[in-house]
């Protein structure tokens, strides 16, 4: 199973041009890809509604997009008003159905300068091959540490292995549940997205915990590095700061230490211009 983990800065490659095809071209060879800063309706994209056109570009997947926040980008055409939503968040691509899926809105804090947006992760559950597959994709906020440690322990808390909905329906009359039994919400999940933190540090530290005395032992319940758990090191971003380039790995996958064993490869896609970020690949055996 191929997954994906890519921030593809609303159709805006690395040169500044605007071309949605190159980032449906990256997510075409996912099983599961989960993407991060997608647009619905706002002016520097063309008001393009970037779920739709995704969907329609890649007419095999299974989507769902979760935005953090909604605003208005109605227009009024001969007296009708156009209801229409600018939004911006994650979204879930999938080669096979995702049962269920759920918006975590992250803590936001209050700035002066620079700009912060309220980020959220998408939870959904996927009927992989291989049996139910819970994977959340993130976006961290790009400001301040403080900020990054306070939504990762946000996170912790909302993902609680319960579903949608849990027990049984007491109001079969009003058929609330449709028919359908209690949705399946496996305990393992894997993290996939823009962290905004680079390993080593207090955010990253915060995900995986402390380096076990023991090698190689696994906490139950406990986040694990793709990358790092295959001896590899990539970068996915590259910034210059004070005249220097410097590369940075920012992307991650995080999968439950139970999925570690069944890793298999790791890279990124170091010629893509499809974004700022570089596609960050991962194989499991699932």
């Amino acid at each position: 199973m191929r997954l994906l983990s890519f921030n593809m800065q609303y159709g805006f490659g690395a040169e500044g041009i605007y071309d949605l095809t190159r980032a449906a071209a990256v997510i075409s060879g996912a099983d599961i890809a989960c993407l991060q800063e997608v647009d619905r309706h706002w002016s520097r994209t063309g008001f393009d509604d970037q779920p739709a056109l995704l969907a329609e570009m890649l007419p095999d997947r299974f989507c769902v997009f979760g935005p953090g926040f909604d605003m208005d980008a109605s227009t009024v055409v001969a007296g009708r008003v156009v209801n229409r939503r600018r939004q911006f968040g994650p979204m879930i691509l999938s080669r096979w159905p995702i049962l269920w899926s759920r918006v975590h809105l992250l803590p936001l804090a209050a700035m002066i300068d620079p700009i912060n947006t309220q980020t959220c992760a998408l939870e959904a559950c996927i009927a992989a091959p291989s049996g139910p597959l819970r994977v959340v994709s993130v976006h961290l906020a790009h400001v301040g540490v403080g900020e990054r440690l306070a939504q990762i322990a946000a996170l912790k808390a909302a993902l609680v292995p319960v579903g949608p909905w849990s027990g049984v329906d007491d109001e079969p009359l009003r058929n609330w549940t449709e028919g359908q039994s209690e949705p399946p919400c496996p305990a393992e999940m894997l993290w996939l997205g823009d962290f905004n933190s680079e390993p080593g540090s207090a955010e990253y530290r915060a995900i995986v915990g402390e380096v076990p005395y023991h090698p190689g032992a696994r906490y139950r319940g406990a986040m694990v590095d793709a990358v790092a758990a295959l001896g590899l090191h990539l970068h996915s971003h590259e910034k210059t700061i004070a005249g220097q380039i410097r590369r940075r790995q920012l992307d991650h996958v995080f999968v439950d230490a139970s999925l570690a064993p069944r890793l298999r490869r790791a890279s990124v896609d170091a010629g893509c211009l499809a974004s700022d970020h570089l596609p960050l690949w991962v194989e499991m055996d699932l």
